[in-house]
């Protein structure tokens, strides 16, 4: 499986912004649509934002529609997701992976999960 690396988080103010990048190692990533998950503490991890395979389409979550924009570079087998106006409600682990873009899930067997990268919003 692919392996993938997420980083790019931290600490920031409410109203700040971020940006997360996930590397992929492997030839089959532009194959593939991604998206960028996250998982808060006690929560069920969930699918944030996700690219079509060529990076034509986006879809996000209504939580982060307007503020989060997720973005692609199959050169380098990077995702990316830009993260503005951030709210403490926003604070997790953030992973990427493959998912099946009509139906808005993850989709095994392309990548295991990596390390995840943490985005802490706080005063």
């Amino acid at each position: 499986q692919v392996q993938l690396v997420e980083s790019g988080g931290g600490l920031v103010q409410p109203g700040g912004s971020l940006r997360l990048s996930c590397a992929a190692s492997g030839r089959t990533f532009s194959s593939y649509a991604m998206g960028w998950f996250r998982q808060a503490p006690g929560k069920k991890r969930e699918l944030v934002a996700a690219i079509t395979s060529a990076g034509g389409n986006t879809n996000y979550a209504d939580s982060v529609k307007g503020r989060f924009t997720i973005s692609r570079d199959n050169a380098k087998n990077t995702v990316y997701l830009q993260m503005n106006s951030l709210k403490p409600e926003d604070t997790a682990v953030y992973y990427c992976n493959a998912v099946d873009f009509l139906y808005s899930e993850y989709t095994p067997g392309f990548g295991s999960w990596g390390q995840g990268t943490q985005v802490t919003v706080s005063s």
